[in-house]
């Protein structure tokens, strides 16, 4: 999940430097919402104690 919120930021970096703003604007939206869903998740694993497996 992590993964895919640093592809669309990276994305949008790159839509932003080269002016394409609704790009760069739809690519950090869904990059903000995936990191805060990967961040739920991972502090829901660590307090559940579950581990991803290897």
């Amino acid at each position: 999940m992590l993964g895919w919120a640093l592809l669309f930021l990276i994305v949008a970096i790159v839509a932003g430097a080269l002016g394409l703003s609704g790009i760069a604007g739809a690519a950090t939206q869904i990059a903000w919402i995936l990191f805060v869903v990967g961040l739920i998740l991972a502090v829901v694993f660590f307090v559940t104690g579950r581990r991803p497996p290897v």
